[in-house]
This record gives structure tokens, C-alpha cells and sequence, in this order.
């Protein structure tokens, strides 16, 4: 390692004191008078603090902690992310938490947070750095027992000797090319999970691997095997986060799905997710409801029409309505006010008095900017509009209330 990170001068630190609330593109082009100030390292420690407020705020209060450069900030996995990935660890019996090996450590959030449910930790990262980030944070954060290794994930696999029965091996592979163009594919990534996996189940009997959320899960469950025990698709405020899937060297049979978001699951088996929705035959209904982001990257509406008294629209338009109030659905629920077809006359009457609308549109011609621009609303407030298109292929507005 090469001090990259090692202690500022007295200057630079107090500068990042001084400074961190300030907006950082005009500290940059303001400088600073001081020629012992470290200006781009400063500037990369305030903008990484200012991240941290929002997505680790733990780590935001505490003075010392050292951020990488923008990228590894806007690569990492937020705290919330972090603590799940915390929970599925901790549901494994004790006896298989003796030793955890991140082998893509990046900034170390995860691993980080992890790392506590085991007896010993290794992180490991090809990136000196963050790895000499990760060195000094990890001792702040407590981590007395973590070690850090430098190197690629493939080289300290063939010299990694543990007991696989009690290691867990997590993989967050990188998602961009050469170029710095995203990448989606387990194939693209780095390293290559697939061709990596017979050495994985050498070293730990269960991996858990962090996926791009925009791979479709059964593509990756497909291509990684039988060994697939669990998938949680994770999303915070309804945004879809992450794709993680838990591999088990003994498992057998179909994987659990866990559709989250916030304090909303949803769980079950791709099994019982076989039948078509069933389908509303009447606008006359009390209750709109749309599911979270989780639910819907997971598709399993037939499920939902199975699992709770509700009936989709329409195959396509992933809305669903009852005439009883759900409060344990997976998704937001709306009280409807009324249900409009697009004919001028009723239209007009269904919005009267209405100025402000929150718009929507699922399995519709327009976009919601011009179904807005079309009922000459402004946005926001508190009505909800959803344009979408019932079983018989007419088009029709539900305008409703939020619950």
C-alpha cells in the first residue's frame, strides 16, 4: 500500500471540518488560500461525508472516517441494504458463522456490517486504496478482528483454507465494463460468479451474491443451478436496490422468493406463482391497489389475486381492486373516488374541482406527463389519477385518494 490514505496535515483536516456542508463544486472552484491544504483529497472527503448523511448515517457520525472517491460512494450499498444483508446472515445457525470472506470488498459497507455475526472476517478488494480506506475505518468501526488482503478475489481463492461448513463467501461483482459502461449480465460482471463457482464451493458451503436490480431473477437463478436456496429482491421508498441470491452447497428444491420493501415483505415459492391473476369483471370497486417496486421485478401477480381477495384490471396492467380494505398488501393502497372512461363529458364531470393530480398510467397510450398535460392538471397534491386498460380494452382513469 502506498499512504494514499494516510493522515492529512492539520490543514486539510480542518478544512474538511470547516467545509463539509458546504456545496463542494464551488469549493472547487473557489480553492482554498492555504497551499498545505490537500484540496482533491478534501473535496473527495467532504462529498463521500455528504453522501454518508444520507445513505450511512452511522458512519456520518463518526469523525475519522475516511471515503473514497465518488464512484465507490455511489457503487456501495446503503446502510439500510446493509442491514438486511445482516439479517439473512443472522438467521444462520451459529455453528455455520465462524468465518465470513467478502472477496469484492469495495468501501466495505457490507462487509462491515456483516462481519459482526462472525467469529473472523476477511475482506478483500484488488483496489490498494480502499483498501487502506478500509483498513483504518475498520478500526473504527470496532472491526478488531477483520483482515484485510489485497488482491483479486481469484488469487486468494486458491489459498484461502478454511472450513467450508462455517464460511460464508459474499460477492458484490463489479458492474461496469472497461469503459465504465454499466454492465447487467453475471457473465459481464467482474469477477465472473459463474465460472468462479466450483472453486466458491470449495472454500464455504453458502455464498451469497449481490446482482445487478435490473437482471431478470429467474435468468439468474436459471444460470447459477439447484444450489439457489433464497432470492430477496430489496427495494427502499418503493426504488428496487438490489437482487441478492443465497446459495446453499446443500440445498435441494425450488428457491424461496422475498419480495421487500421498507418494512413490506412478501414471501413464497416460484410453485405457487403458477396460475394466471384473476381478473375484475366491474368497475364498480371501493380499493385500488398497486404493488411495491420488490413485487412487481418479481412478476408474481397470480399470487397476489390468490393470496389476498383481489382482482387485476387486466393481465397487463399490474393494477388490482376490491371492495375490501387491505392493510397488509404489499404496495400502496388507494380509497377510488370515481372511475371515468376518456369521453370529454364524463371526463370532465369525474375531475371537476380537481387542480392538482398526482398521475400515473400502467398498460396505457399515453405517458403520465401527457395524460397530465391532457386533463390540464398541475402535478402533485393530494389525488391520485391512474390511466391504465381493463380486460376488454377499454381505457379508464380510477381517481382516487391515497390510504
Amino acid at each position: 500500500m502506498n499512504g494514499f490514505y494516510e493522515m492529512r496535515n492539520e490543514a486539510t483536516i480542518r478544512f474538511v471540518l470547516d467545509h463539509r456542508e458546504e456545496d463542494v463544486r464551488a469549493l472547487a472552484l473557489r480553492g482554498s488560500r492555504d497551499k498545505d491544504v490537500d484540496l482533491p483529497w478534501a473535496l473527495d472527503q467532504i462529498q463521500g461525508w455528504q453522501a454518508a448523511r444520507r445513505k450511512l448515517p452511522s458512519w456520518a457520525t463518526i469523525n475519522g472516517i475516511v471515503y473514497p472517491p465518488h464512484l465507490s460512494m455511489e457503487q456501495c450499498s446503503s446502510e439500510i441494504t446493509a442491514r438486511y444483508k445482516c439479517g439473512i446472515v443472522e438467521r444462520l445457525p451459529k455453528g455455520y458463522r465462524e468465518t465470513l470472506i467478502d472477496l469484492t470488498g469495495g468501501f466495505g459497507v457490507d462487509f462491515a456490517f456483516m462481519a459482526r455475526c462472525f467469529d473472523h472476517a476477511c475482506y478483500v478488494e484488488r483496489q490498494a486504496h480502499l483498501c487502506e480506506a478500509a483498513q483504518l475505518n475498520f478500526g473504527l468501526l470496532g472491526l478488531s478482528h477483520a483482515r484485510v488482503i489485497n488482491a483479486d478475489a481469484e488469487r486468494v481463492l486458491d489459498d484461502i483454507k478454511t472450513e467450508p461448513a462455517s464460511t460464508l463467501l459474499y460477492l458484490d461483482p463489479a458492474r461496469r465494463d472497461d469503459n465504465k459502461a454499466r454492465t447487467y449480465a453475471i457473465t459481464d460482471c467482474t469477477p465472473n460468479v459463474l465460472e468462479l463457482l466450483p472453486r466458491l464451493f470449495e472454500c464455504g458451503d453458502r455464498v451469497l451474491l449481490k446482482l445487478s436490480p435490473m437482471l431478470d431473477w429467474h435468468k439468474a437463478v436459471a444460470d447459477l443451478g439447484n444450489r439457489v436456496a433464497e432470492v430477496h429482491i430489496v427495494s427502499v421508498g418503493n426504488e428496487c436496490k438490489e437482487l441478492l441470491v443465497f446459495m446453499d452447497v446443500s440445498h435441494e428444491g425450488e428457491p424461496s422468493v422475498h419480495c421487500v420493501n421498507d418494512d413490506q415483505s412478501l414471501i413464497y415459492l416460484p410453485s405457487q406463482d403458477s396460475m394466471a391473476p384473476a381478473i375484475a369483471t366491474s368497475d364498480d370497486t371501493r380499493y385500488l391497489y398497486e404493488p411495491n417496486a420488490s413485487v412487481m421485478k418479481a412478476g408474481c401477480y397470480g399470487l397476489l389475486t390468490k393470496r389476498y381477495p383481489i382482482e387485476a384490471l387486466a393481465t397487463d396492467s399490474h393494477l388490482f381492486v376490491s371492495n375490501e380494505q387491505l392493510e397488509d398488501f404489499p404496495g400502496r393502497r388507494f380509497a377510488i373516488n370515481a372511475v371515468t372512461t376518456m369521453n370529454k363529458k364524463e371526463l370532465g364531470r369525474a375531475i371537476s374541482g380537481i387542480t392538482r393530480a398526482n398521475v400515473a398510467v400502467r398498460n396505457f397510450p399515453m405517458t403520465a406527463q401527457q395524460l397530465r398535460q391532457r386533463l390540464g392538471l398541475k402535478d402533485g397534491g393530494d389525488c391520485y389519477i391512474f390511466g391504465t386498460t381493463n380486460a376488454t380494452g377499454e381505457h379508464r382513469l380510477y381517481i382516487c385518494n391515497k390510504l
